[in-house]
């Protein structure tokens, strides 16, 4: 018997699609891209539409329900799933359950939030009261206002308003109200500088490639402070001019209110609508802003990784701002990077890609140096500003006694003394990254991760910081119950006690993931910053991304080491990208910037590279050593990692499976790596294996993966493999 089909992606780790019957009750209210309830098994599950068609019917099950009167994405967007999940290794219903927000995802909707409108009624003559008469000559004058709108013009109205409605002055009507995550954000004056030859030179390309239509990926390589964010405005304005729409991406939530400001300014008189999508908002707000958007609502979308996803229908642009950032690849579940699906949905929609940095990614350099990408330049910074001088202090020679070398400590004391802001990073959170027994030698460490506990001295607690395992310092050595147990290493914590120390007068503050936590505290040492309340910040790399202090004319690194040793092809790449984007904190108002970097190893081209503001020099010496090693641009890789608690079948499992991808991969020139414990072997209580696959060519990596695919069939529950397609950690 033929019937009507729908194709459902089930949130569930499922192969494929699964068909369904449609019974006539739901025909007519069934579309591609709404969710539904579905039975699997002897459960329920809830799955999306991604196809509707007539076929056979007779061993198929009905769907039971259809959950909400509209589409949650487009018909469109079904490919640009299909197609993430292909090459992401990842099943299509956990991806679109990944991109849809929380309240929408899930059969726990988030509700629609109503509110009172009022709008005089064609009536003749004049309530008696004078505060009645006031409220009615405002109304007849705006023609329309919410109640919100109204009981802060005329604070305790609620009687009159009763009044004029029950006297037939006054029409109310219930309207959906949206909730604004930024509408108590403090506007911005919108400065329209005049562009430099380098900006008006770019957007002439910018707006050529608009006129040429369809899809056109660029790069937009601009030195901090060049104007990077004027050339996104103006290229924006083109495109609503158009009738289409913008998707702005930004690597941090905490960078989305600087800049929703600039936008809301500079758009302000053009009843241009704006939404905002990232995880940090309530579920309520996201379930607004994302109905807004599939409803055709909303001019410019702005957020952080999952916006990639946002159901746009007349997409005319993509902007990935600070592109380099690794905050762009979801680090668990479906690892998907925001900027490599940007310029798929670009190329699928005909869009314009724009990817903007001061250091990109040196994959993505070498994509545009192949001609892949076309490649805009911004050398010079806006107002003639100078780049700020970098002084690299060699801590061999120097040897300070806490964390903070004597030519720093000066250049912190006169800054100071001229009133001008001072930025320190220290790329580790808490007081010290462990506490060590000075009589046996013995680390403290988290019983459920192989990793020491950071000791956080305002908690008085030993934590970990990736389980979030928690212990009280003990008075003695659990090893030899020794008294002297010191903590080793430095962090943001202490970093900020030496300050304190040396810079009495000073209002310090800081900015980590620890004073970071609660809703709009990273907004107020934002605007603190801005209005020169504080004269040192000192935090972690969370402020070296793209935020713009002009009072800031000193920029202190007091550690490098860390990051350059880690076990990792890419620590010199991170470490210069790092230290350049910090660097560009300084010098971007008025009066010129210094920087001084505290390192072990000045003599390292990446440092000695970042102090001559060299990028072209560092890219040249950074891709010979890549291509000698066959690593990403010049090869592709997929990162596979077995967990488990049991270490032995963990590891014998992990040999399984390399051993039937080695006998796949023959004549494939895939080199299979492992299997060998991970760097970090255990973590969060399980064992960790990994196998990494390394290919010059990704369609034999991508046959190799497909083979995975049918190898993992056989691992037992207890043995989980994930697989990390394009990876950017490796720990």
């Amino acid at each position: 018997m033929r019937g009507l089909v729908a194709e459902v992606a089930v949130a569930a780790p499922l192969d494929k699609p699964l068909s369904y019957l449609v019974e006539k009750a739901l025909a007519d209210s069934l579309r591609i891209g709404m969710r539904v309830k579905v039975p699997l098994g002897r459960r329920t599950a809830i799955g999306y539409v991604i196809a509707i068609r007539s076929g056979e019917t007779d061993r198929l099950k009905p769907l039971l329900e259809v959950l909400g009167e509209e589409p949650l994405f487009p018909s469109g967007m079904v490919e640009l799933l299909r197609r993430a999940a292909d090459y992401y290794q990842y099943p299509l219903g956990e991806v679109i359950r990944t991109a849809l927000p929380v309240g929408l995802s899930t059969g726990n909707e988030a509700s629609v939030l109503m509110e009172s409108h009022y709008q005089p009624a064609p009536k003749d003559g004049e309530p008696r009261g004078p505060r009645q008469r006031t409220l009615l000559a405002h109304l007849r004058r705006v023609s329309c206002a919410s109640r919100t709108d109204l009981l802060a013009l005329f604070p305790g109205c609620h009687a009159s308003l009763k009044a004029l409605v029950g006297q037939g002055f006054v029409l109310e009507e219930q309207r959906e109200r949206l909730r604004d995550p930024f509408a108590d954000l403090p506007p911005v004056a919108d400065v329209r500088l005049a562009m430099t030859e380098a900006q008006k030179q770019v957007f002439a390309e910018v707006e050529q490639a608009m006129h040429a239509g369809g899809f056109a990926p660029m790069l937009l390589h601009g030195v901090t402070g060049s104007g990077k964010t004027e050339i996104y405005l103006r290229s924006i304005e083109k495109v609503l001019q158009a009738g289409r729409q913008a998707l702005v991406l930004v690597p941090e939530i905490a960078l989305t209110p600087q800049l929703v400001s600039r936008f809301r300014s500079r758009f302000a008189g053009d009843r241009v609508c704006l939404a905002v999508l990232h995880s940090g908002l309530s579920a309520g707000e996201r379930f607004d802003a994302w109905r807004s958007v599939a409803r055709g609502d909303v001019d410019i979308v702005i957020g952080a990784r999952s916006a990639v996803f946002a159901p746009l229908g007349r997409l005319g642009m993509i902007v990935v701002d600070e592109e380099h950032e690794s905050s762009y690849k979801q680090g668990d579940g479906f690892r998907y990077h925001a900027r490599d699906l940007a310029l798929m949905r670009g190329q699928m929609e005909g869009a314009l890609v724009l990817l903007g940095s001061a250091t990109p990614a040196l994959t993505t350099f070498y994509r545009a140096r192949q001609g892949k990408l076309a490649y805009l330049s911004l050398p010079e910074r806006v107002l003639d500003r100078p780049l700020p001088d970098v002084e690299l202090i060699d801590l061999g020679r120097e040897r300070p006694e806490g964390i903070l070398a004597q030519p720093l400590k000066q250049a912190l004391l006169a800054n100071l003394e001229r009133g001008e802001q001072s930025l320190l990073l220290l790329n580790r959170r808490g007081f010290a990254p462990y506490l060590l027994c000075a009589d046996c030698g013995n680390a403290l460490r988290c019983p459920h991760c192989d990793i020491t506990l950071t000791f956080y001295l305002s908690q008085k607690v030993l934590r970990c910081n990736y389980c979030d395992y928690r212990q009280p310092p003990p008075e003695q050595c659990p090893t030899c119950h020794g008294a002297a147990l010191l903590p080793e290493g430095a962090g943001t914590e202490r970093l900020e006690q030496e300050l304190r120390d040396l810079l009495p007068t000073a209002r310090i503050a800081r900015m980590d993931r620890d004073t970071t936590g609660r809703k709009g505290a990273h907004q107020s040492l934002v605007t603190a910053m801005e209005n020169r309340s504080i004269d040192v910040l000192v935090g972690t790399q969370m402020v070296a991304k793209g935020l713009d202090f002009p009072g800031v004319t000193l920029v202190g690194v007091a550690q490098t080491d860390n990051l350059l040793n880690l076990p990792d092809f890419r620590a010199a790449e991170r470490t210069f990208t790092l230290l350049t984007q910090v660097a560009g904190r300084a010098g971007r108002g008025e009066r010129p910037g210094r920087v001084y970097v505290q390192t072990y190893a000045p003599e390292h081209f990446s440092l000695a590279c970042c102090a001559r503001h060299d990028y072209l020099a560092f890219a040249r010496e950074e891709l010979r050593l890549r291509q000698e090693l066959g690593y990403p641009p010049f090869g592709f890789l997929a990162h596979c990692v077995f967990s488990g608690t049991d270490r032995q079948q963990v590891e014998s499992m992990a040999e399984s499976l390399a051993e039937g991808l080695a006998d796949a991969a023959i004549g494939l020139g895939v080199e299979i790596l492992g299997p060998a414990p991970c760097p970090l072997a255990r973590l969060r209580g399980k064992n960790r294996y990994q196998i990494l696959l390394k290919a010059p060519l990704r369609p034999p990596l991508r046959h190799l993966l497909a083979h995975l695919a049918r190898l993992r069939r056989i691992l037992p529950r207890a043995v989980i493999l994930t697989v990390d397609v394009d990876p950017l950690d490796m720990l």
